[in-house]
Order: C-alpha cells, then sequence, then structure tokens
C-alpha cells in the first residue's frame, strides 16, 4: 500500500533502512519519554527490522517508516500495533527525529495513518500511550480528536497516560 501526504512519504521499511532506524530509535531525547531496548548498533537495528517485517506479514502491526518527499532517509515512524484478539481496537505509536519537532510532520503522518486504521482496516478504536511529560505529543493527540482515559492505566508504565480515539 502507496501512502504520501502533502509533504511526506510513508512507506515500508526494510534492511536498507538500518542506519536510519538505528538513528531514530537510539535518539536520547525521544528515549527519555519511551521505555524500550534501543539499538545499540547496526545489527541491533536490522533484528528490529527483521521482526518487523515479519509482523507486518502476519498482520501483526502496520508500520511505516516517514520520509520527506524529496529526501531519502527517514526521519521518523508510525505503526499501528496491539491489535486486540478481535481486531476492533490498535494502539498507535510514533517517534521522531528532534529537528523535526514542531514542523506538523507528526500530524500529517498520524492523519494518514488513522485514515487507514478506520477505513481500510477498521478498528473501532484506536489508543494511545504518552508520558505524561511529553507535552508535544499529548497536544498532537488532543489536536486530532483524541481523549484522556482518566485512571486509565498503561499496565507496568505508571508514568504513561492513555489516550483514546473512537471511530
Amino acid at each position: 500500500m502507496k501512502l504520501e501526504t502533502e509533504r511526506l512519504q510513508l512507506k515500508e521499511i526494510n534492511e536498507s533502512c538500518v542506519e536510519d532506524i538505528l538513528k531514530i530509535r537510539s535518539n536520547e531525547i525521544t528515549n527519555q519519554f519511551v521505555q524500550r531496548n534501543s539499538p545499540k548498533n547496526n545489527y541491533d537495528a536490522l533484528q528490529f527490522i527483521l521482526t518487523i517485517k515479519e509482523r507486518t506479514q502476519n498482520n501483526q502491526t502496520f508500520y511505516r517508516g516517514i520520509s520527506l518527499k524529496d529526501q531519502p532517509n527517514l526521519i521518523g515512524t508510525i505503526c499501528l500495533w496491539n491489535f486486540s484478539e478481535d481486531r476492533t481496537v490498535a494502539e498507535v505509536g510514533y517517534e521522531l527525529l528532534p529537528e523535526y519537532h514542531r514542523q506538523g510532520i507528526m500530524s500529517e503522518a498520524l492523519k494518514a495513518v488513522l485514515n487507514v486504521a478506520f477505513n481500510d482496516l477498521h478498528f473501532q478504536e484506536i489508543l494511545a500511550m504518552t508520558n505524561k511529560h511529553n507535552e508535544n505529543s499529548k497536544g498532537l493527540l488532543v489536536k486530532h480528536g483524541f481523549t484522556l482515559m482518566e485512571g486509565r492505566i498503561d499496565e507496568g508504565l505508571p508514568h504513561n497516560l492513555v489516550f483514546s480515539l473512537r471511530n
């Protein structure tokens, strides 16, 4: 599925994306808000890519690299994952290199992916978990109609807030 917006290409990642994925997923600024095992080298990034490719092929995730149309390198990623058993609920996740923050890029990517989620994949609800201190992410979610689910806890991550958007 080809997915483009006015300024962006949202493309499947593959082995040629190793260095971009390493740069994105090991970024210190991004990782202050995300709890994960970040890749330490190209091998780790390649293992992540191979896992994503397998999960995409098995329809367990919808994962795209974000690039500006006039640049081949990835500047971020966005995905739908953690599908409910009945495939009515998915979680959205996203990250963007800090030098591209506050330019409307993630807003553009999120709008496109939400369109796919509701109209092509037929999810009824999209959840988003974000760190309570990540003001940019909280603002992005509210801008796109997500509502904070007061009292809902992101299991094992008490510093996260849970947002929901229903179709």
